[in-house]
């Protein structure tokens, strides 16, 4: 176990409207450690914008406690509160740059208003533009960016502040994929290089696999399953973390067949010919629904959705022979 720098205990907010209290947050224990790239992904309406935001007390839970780096939030005034936050950076979905002044002017305004001299606080945007790779647009204004151009301004901006962490409220949804990938490995390269801790909020499976090493489940504002991402990847155990994990094959209930399994392949079992073997073996054919290849934390991670035969007895000893081999074999059903 690493040093926690984020400690959330029994955490529950619940908000009031005209219809009656909502409990968007309920009775979460969650434990961040430095150095983690720690991914809370749900369904929209999960509670994952609501709970990131207790983490620095832009809410305020209802219930619970709150520490970070050691400290309890809940105990500061709002004094302190404004001094603890400056070490938790935000980036959301939509940039919020300042769009009448240019790039470099967007990345010093923080410090700016924090006190800090003007040229003192150029210097220090020079550098952090340097850092997101876009020293060559200090003078560019945002409406001459792209998407992916303005997500690195913001990344930037925030890292003028010298944070600890750095929470991403679905920093990547507006991109593209292509652009998606370049911003979490500008992501990934803070974490390693700057040794800031990185929360990342989202629905998307494929930004936890690319670029987190553990990982969260919300379902209607609870905590329903967490682990490392190799885990939930190669067997989540909750119906709302199956939904995440085969989002992409939900395809697959469609095609009629009575029973179907989900084979894990990792760098060492890529060179066994399992497939023939085993259809050599029971001299019956396997029908390949899926097949894919992510990378996960840094390391590559194939699945196959895999139609087992009619014949029972046949298909409960590929089952057997999955398993004997340590592939993460689960039989899976999809459901909408």
């Amino acid at each position: 176990m690493g040093e926690p720098i984020i400690k959330l205990e029994n955490v529950s907010k619940t908000f009031s409207s005209l219809n009656g209290e909502v409990e968007a947050v309920r009775n979460i224990d969650l434990t961040i450690e430095k150095g983690d790239i720690f991914g809370i992904i749900g369904l929209s309406g999960a509670g994952k914008s609501t709970l990131v935001r207790c983490l620095n007390l832009l809410e305020r839970p209802t219930e619970g406690k709150v520490y970070v780096d050691g400290k309890d939030m809940m105990s500061l005034s709002n004094r302190e509160l404004a001094i603890e936050r400056r070490d938790i950076g935000m980036i959301f979905q939509h940039f919020n740059l300042l769009m009448q002044r240019n790039v470099l002017d967007n990345v010093a305004f923080p410090l700016e208003i924090a006190g800090e001299k003007r040229a003192a606080a150029r210097k220090k945007a020079e550098k952090y533009l340097h850092t997101v790779g876009l020293s060559e647009k200090a003078d560019a204004y945002p409406a001459q960016l792209s998407g992916g151009q303005k997500q690195r301004v913001a990344i930037a901006r925030v890292l003028a502040s010298d944070p600890k962490i750095l929470l991403c409220d679905e920093a990547t949804s507006a991109l593209d994929p292509q652009t998606t990938k370049s911003i979490l490995e500008l992501i990934k390269d803070i974490n390693r290089d700057l040794g800031i801790t990185v929360v990342i909020i989202t629905h998307e499976m494929s930004v936890v696999q690319e670029i987190c090493n553990k990982v969260a489940v919300l379902d209607h504002g609870s905590k329903v399953e967490e682990g490392t991402v190799e885990e939930l990847f190669r067997s989540p155990k909750t119906e709302e973390a199956k939904k995440l994990v085969f989002s992409e094959t939900a395809h697959i209930r469609r095609m009629h067949s009575d029973r179907q399994i989900r084979v894990i392949f990792d760098g060492k079992s890529a060179f066994e010919p399992i497939l023939g073997n085993i259809t050599l073996e029971l001299k019956t054919p396997v029908n390949i629904l899926y097949a894919n290849t992510q990378t996960i934390n840094g390391n590559a991670q194939g699945e196959m959705i895999l139609q087992l035969p009619p014949n029972k007895e046949i298909a409960d000893k590929m089952v057997e022979y999955f398993k004997e081999k340590n592939l993460g074999a689960e039989e899976v059903n999809y459901v909408d």
